[in-house]
This record gives structure tokens, C-alpha cells and sequence, in this order.
């Protein structure tokens, strides 16, 4: 049986409750179907084409570059004379800009629209590489890093309600399309840098991404619909009362779902923050071979986030997101243990497999949200939850400046057997 029965009363594009052709409101379950629409036709006609785009384009470069510090981190460190504790500090810097954002970001949907919200997210971050680039001292630098996840920050809220808005009932598929873009982006854009950064130096190397920002940010504007304008949000203030918050946040799906996603947040947040760094100075890779296999955490990811929003909307939300759960865990917990080119490359592959989540767990916890209070309510479980998981790269800096890296791993490790636990009891949506 599914854990997703509310799919026989899933919201369709306006909105409004509809029917699911695929689903069975009397057993509950999932059932083949030759009507629903075909895999290319879920992104056709309304604007849906250009949105997945430019969306994807956008997440592509946001997630990149937010991976680009860690990718270039000994670079940083050396250039600053920096410890990991420090280093650490930097990274965490980012993630808890990028989270103090959500929020305000959330709340500002229903008035400003999900498309001038991207477009300036986009535009800002492009003029704060520019900053990190030309950064002077180390206090500069983190300056620099802080703007630029102020200006990602504005992206997540909108991203999300946008794609749950224009591709439901198929929102698992579009977001899990949008995040695996991210991911491609994360495995991209810090391997070509960590080729580059010998000949051109960290500083050259982020400041050339800027112009990219920028072009995406203009074809955001001009392509991308307009949200339509509706009587709860014309006129008025956008912020919902804090009973209704309150009730929203107070559902057991919320209060089970995201302990679970933080905990997982600050665990992919450790390990990503360092494992370049970990690669090179405990594994004796180089730098080609260690953004290499930096590069490979997030293509298999790209793989696991495409797949994983498919098989939530077919098979449910608590399957999927405990599997993945469980199955990025023990190379996690492996990794300190196993040296060599090719079993590491088998671990990273699995590593990755536990960036599916982030698909599954986007849309579950957006979808069991209120309609009026889904856009504040979503901001500010982010930045609740990335808050929180920011803390897991200073974390491991602090561990490893003691030679404890494997000790840190182990215990990420276990924080995600702690999370796989919670997912047992996550309820179906509508519950």
C-alpha cells in the first residue's frame, strides 16, 4: 500500500482538488494507467517549458557555486592561512546567509511573484562573486560568501512553490528534474574549477561565473509567467496570522519530516564541506582526482534526485525517503576505512544516492502545507532547518583540526540512522 493517499485528491493546476488517474481513492493504492500524461508532456504548453528551464539553469548555477568553496578550499585555506575550524566557519557562513533568507523570501511570494524573486536572487549572487573574488583579507572574504547566500537565499522559497504550482499533481517530477540540474551543476562546476585553479587562481576562477548569473537572471524575467494574481493576495499584508502558522507547523507530518531533513541536512553539509579537503589530505589524492570524485557525488546524486520524484509520486513519500536514507549510510560510515582510486569511487557513487532525499522531502513537506500560509510557512521551515544544518561543516572543521576526521564521519553516520528512525513514522500526506 502507498503511504500517499491523499494523490486521489491531489491539487491540480489551479489549485482546485482533482483526480489522479493513476491513483485508487478506494484501496489506496497506485494503478497503471494508459491516460496520464507521457514524460515530456508534463513539462509542455503554459509556460511549464521555459519555467523548467530557466529553473533548472538557475539551480544549476546557485548549487554549483555554493560547492565551489568546498572544491576550492585548500586553495582558500592557504591563500588566508587558514585552519579547517576556519575554513569551516566560511562554508557555514554561506548556508546560514542562504537560511536567514528563507523566510522573508517565503513570505514575499504572494506579493512580489515567484519570477522577480528568482530573477533578483540570480542577479545578486552574480555581483557577490564578483566581491568574493576581488576579497582582500579573510574578513572581506566571508563578506563576500555571506552576500552571496543572502542572494541564493531568495531563490529556494519561490523555486519550490513555483514548481509545485505549475506541474501538479506531478510536482515530484519537476522538482526531482530541477534538483538533479543542481546536482549536475554541483558535480560540474567544481570539477571544471578544480582544472582550472592552477592557472588562474582561486580568485579568477569564482569571479568568472558572474556573467552567467546575470544572462540566466534576464531570461528569468522575460521567459518565465507571471503568477497570477488571486483575492488573498491583492491588497493587504502578505504575512499570515500566527495561529495560522502555528496550526500548519504543528501537523505530525512537519513535526516528524523536518527533525528528519536537518538532520540529514547537517550530515550532507559535513561531508560535502570537506570531503575535497579530506580526499587530498588524509586519501593523498590530488587535486584533479579528488574534484573528480566530488564531481561523481553529485552526477549519482543528479541520478537518485531525477529518479527519486518518480518514484515518490508512484510508490509514496516514506518508502523512498527511508531507503535513500539507509542506503547513504553505511558507504558513510565506510569511509574512513577503505583506501584506493576505485573502492573510493564506489563509495562516493553511494554517497550520492542520499542527495535523492532533498527531491522527496521538498515536495512532501510543501504539499502537506496550507495553501494560504504555504509560501511563509515553507520559507520558514527552511530556514529553520538549514540553520541548523549549516552547522555541520564547522562541525567536521572542528574534529578534523584534531586529526579526528574519521570519528566525525562515524558519528554523521549515525545521525543518519537517527533520521532513517524518524522516517518510519512519517505520515502519508493529508494525514
Amino acid at each position: 500500500m502507498t503511504d500517499r493517499p491523499d494523490r486521489g485528491q491531489g491539487a491540480g493546476a489551479d489549485g482546485e482538488p482533482g483526480e489522479d488517474p493513476g491513483f485508487d481513492a478506494e484501496t489506496g493504492t497506485a494503478t497503471p494507467t494508459a491516460t496520464g500524461p507521457g514524460v515530456l508532456d508534463v513539462f509542455r504548453g503554459d509556460g511549464r517549458g521555459p519555467t523548467i528551464l530557466l529553473v533548472g539553469l538557475g539551480w544549476f548555477l546557485v548549487l554549483g557555486l555554493r560547492y565551489l568553496v568546498p572544491a576550492l578550499l585548500p586553495q582558500i585555506k592557504a591563500g588566508f592561512g587558514l585552519g579547517n575550524a576556519a575554513a569551516g566557519f566560511a562554508v557555514t557562513v554561506i548556508w546560514v546567509a542562504y537560511a536567514l533568507m528563507q523566510f522573508p523570501a517565503g513570505s514575499a511570494v504572494g506579493r512580489v511573484g515567484e519570477r522577480a524573486l528568482l530573477a533578483v536572487s540570480l542577479a545578486a549572487a552574480g555581483a557577490s562573486l564578483v566581491a568574493i573574488g576581488l576579497a582582500p583579507t579573510f574578513l572581506v572574504f566571508l563578506v563576500g560568501v555571506a552576500l552571496f547566500g543572502l542572494g541564493t537565499g531568495l531563490f529556494g522559497p519561490p523555486r519550490g512553490t513555483l514548481l509545485s504550482r505549475t506541474f501538479a499533481p506531478n510536482d515530484g517530477a519537476a522538482i526531482g528534474v530541477v534538483l538533479a540540474a543542481g546536482s549536475v551543476g554541483s558535480a560540474a562546476l567544481p570539477f571544471l574549477a578544480g582544472l582550472l585553479v592552477d592557472d588562474l587562481g582561486w580568485r579568477v576562477t569564482v569571479a568568472a561565473t558572474a556573467p552567467f548569473f546575470l544572462v540566466v537572471a534576464v531570461g528569468t524575467w522575460r521567459l518565465v509567467p507571471a503568477r497570477e494574481r488571486s483575492p488573498d493576495t491583492d491588497g493587504g499584508s502578505t504575512l499570515p496570522a500566527v495561529a495560522d502558522l502555528r496550526r500548519a507547523l504543528s501537523r505530525r507530518s512537519v513535526l516528524v519530516g523536518v527533525p528528519a531533513i536537518t538532520l540529514l541536512l547537517f550530515v550532507m553539509q559535513g561531508l560535502t564541506a570537506f570531503l575535497p579537503t579530506y580526499l587530498i589530505e588524509v586519501k593523498g589524492l590530488s587535486q584533479e582526482t579528488a574534484s573528480g570524485l566530488f564531481a561523481l557525488l553529485f552526477l549519482s546524486g543528479a541520478v537518485a534526485q531525477s529518479a527519486g520524484g518518480s518514484l515518490a509520486d508512484r510508490y509514496g513519500d516514506r518508502p523512498v525517503l527511508l531507503a535513500s536514507t539507509l542506503l547513504g549510510t553505511a558507504p558513510l560510515a565506510a569511509l574512513p576505512y577503505v583506501s584506493g582510486l576505485l573502492p573510493l569511487t564506489a563509495i562516493t557513487l553511494l554517497l550520492g544516492v542520499r542527495l535523492g532525499i532533498n527531491a522527496v522531502s521538498n515536495s512532501y513537506l510543501i504539499a502537506v502545507l496550507p495553501r494560504d500560509v504555504q509560501g511563509p510557512a515553507w520559507g520558514l521551515l527552511r530556514t529553520v532547518f538549514f540553520v541548523l544544518g549549516a552547522t555541520g561543516s564547522v562541525f567536521v572543521g572542528v574534529f578534523a583540526d584534531r586529526g579526528l576526521f574519521a570519528l566525525a564521519f562515524l558519528v554523521l553516520a549515525a545521525l543518519s540512522v537517527v533520521a532513517a528512525g524518524l522516517y518510519l513514522f512519517l505520515p502519508a500526506r493529508g494525514r
